[in-house]
């Protein structure tokens, strides 16, 4: 199987307080060596943070639907569960 990789280029501006917190994580004294490193564990760490979150949804609604009496069930077509689930 074949994984295409694509490179986007951003640019982002912060000043003040941000500016200050991103160089003091970055260089000799921070724990990035350079921004590119540090904005891309950044954006890491909030998708594993939302998957974690989608994936505890999923737990909570699976602990409540085990938990449901037999008798609650009824039969769903899969476009039924598909409406059901859109936002």
């Amino acid at each position: 199987m074949s994984r295409t990789t694509t490179t986007t280029t951003m640019t982002v501006r912060l000043s003040g307080a941000l500016s200050d917190f991103v160089a003091a994580n970055v260089g000799e004294n921070g724990s990035y060596e350079n921004i590119s490193e540090y904005v891309r564990d950044l954006i890491r760490r909030d998708k594993e943070r939302a998957e974690q979150e989608a994936f505890d949804r999923l737990k909570a609604e699976l602990t409540r639907a085990f938990a449901a009496p037999e008798t609650s069930y009824g039969q769903l077509t899969a476009a039924e569960v598909i409406a059901r689930n859109r936002p």
